[in-house]
């Protein structure tokens, strides 16, 4: 009887595996782990990955190569300020290890504790005991060897606050009076303490990223317009009645008129990209990083690299931020619902609005306003503020790829579908204007 149960034991659980069958198996296991990791890491997460990169190894060389000789002459050492920015790189890229892990909706919740922080250092900095004056600017503050810059802090804190707002009054966004409240009142608080630094060139970044934020959300555009001129004409007032910020926003259009003065660092800067030609003049060969351009490593890196990479080097360089930029907007268009779309956009919205000013300001198109290049000049805050928040991008791009994943599922109401069309519940979308 034993033998016969063990028999029948074996013809139940046992058969046999053909060859054929095995190689099925495995087929399919890789394919199940391919669209694991799909899922994981879209390719659009992977094109911004790689594109912040690149950015940043482009930036630990040329912080190299353009501080060398400063860095030596102050401090009698090459590599001081290439040091500083190896660990600000490596803090950056645990900020964004940590960004990527937290599910994009808990800002909603850290927005305000976030928007009280910045707050809090921004009138902390402006004290004559706490705060570090460099520049004619009081924007520094320093922790023993660390230094923060709280307005660098204050960009990401805006952009969460403003989409979390404009998120929890998506139902009311035709009403003035509650598009205006509280995000106007706080618009208004951080950049004018910014102003008091001062720092004119953050105050617009901050300023013109809130105004993208309203306008992807769908806010009507005679609010936007008229709140644009507003501001437009209050910061035009505030600049003429300052000597200093006047002739630093007029040189732009004439610096040779003063070349030794207000000019100098837009005309050094312009002899440097002229001098670089189609390929440059070598890493590491630049004439103008002897002291020839202030702020050479921070907010005139891009001089430098356009005088030893040449104009291929510089090609590159707004390839790869194009390429950042475009997998950002991918991004938030297929954000999983409202808060994501307007948190992802009000990102890549800061991200290129910096950019544009920073090389703006190296060619001569803008006036010169110290805004450092993303990913690239030297700066701790500025540098591991953006990779947290293209850590919060990628763990959006993530969120949308495991919504999309499971085939044939409705998005819930409320929420946009994975191509990023849907409106929700109660409103037309923020296609509607008028």
């Amino acid at each position: 009887m034993a033998s016969r149960a063990i028999a029948v034991t074996r013809d139940r659980h046992l058969r046999v595996v053909h060859d054929e069958a095995r190689t099925r198996s495995r087929l399919l296991e890789r394919v199940r782990r391919r669209a694991a990791a799909r899922t994981r890491n879209p390719t659009v997460v992977l094109v911004l990955l790689g594109a912040t990169w690149l950015l940043v190894g482009i930036g630990l060389i040329m912080v190299l190569s353009a501080s060398s000789v400063s860095s030596y002459a102050r401090y009698h050492s090459s590599f001081l300020f290439f040091k500083r920015q190896s660990l600000y790189v490596a803090a950056g890229g645990a900020m964004l290890l940590v960004t990527s892990r937290i599910r994009y909706r808990a800002w909603q919740r850290l927005a305000i504790p976030l928007m009280v922080a910045s707050l809090a250092l921004l009138v902390v900095v402006l004290h004559p005991a706490v705060g570090t004056v460099a520049g004619g600017s009081t924007r520094w503050i320093t922790v023993g060897p660390v230094t923060i810059q709280p307005s660098e802090i204050a960009k990401l804190a805006m952009v969460v606050f403003t989409a979390t707002i404009l998120t929890r009054k998506w139902k009311r966004l035709d009403d003035a009076l509650h598009v205006a409240l509280p995000l106007l009142p706080a618009v208004a608080v951080v950049c004018g303490l910014i102003m008091l630094q001062p720092d004119l060139g953050t105050t617009v970044i901050v300023a013109s990223t809130v105004f993208v934020v309203t306008f992807v959300a769908g806010v009507r555009l005679r609010y936007l317009i008229t709140g644009l001129l507003a501001s437009g004409l209050l910061g035009l007032a505030a600049i003429m009645a300052n000597g200093y910020m006047k002739a630093r926003l007029l040189s732009f259009l004439h610096p040779q008129k003063d070349p030794l003065n207000t000019g100098y660092q837009l005309i050094q800067s312009l002899i440097g990209l002229g001098s670089g030609g189609w390929f440059g003049v070598g890493l590491g060969a630049s004439r103008q990083k002897w002291m020839y351009i202030p702020n050479a490593h921070t907010d005139f890196i891009f001089s430098i690299l356009g005088e030893e990479l040449g104009l291929i080097g510089e090609i590159v360089v707004l390839v790869l931020f194009g390429m950042l930029i475009y997998a950002g907007i991918r991004v938030a268009a297929r954000a999983p619902d409202t808060f994501g779309r307007l948190l992802a956009a009000g990102i890549v919205g800061w991200l290129g609005l910096q950019t544009l000013v920073n090389l703006g300001a190296v060619t001569g198109l803008l006036p010169v306003t110290g805004v450092p290049l993303p990913f690239v000049s030297f700066g701790g805050s500025s540098l591991v503020a953006t990779l947290a928040a293209v850590g919060i991008l990628v763990n959006i791009g993530r969120s949308s790829a495991e919504t999309a994943a499971p085939a044939g599922r409705a998005a819930p109401a409320g929420r946009a579908t994975p191509a990023g069309r849907a409106a929700p519940a109660g409103r037309a979308g923020p296609g509607r204007r008028r």
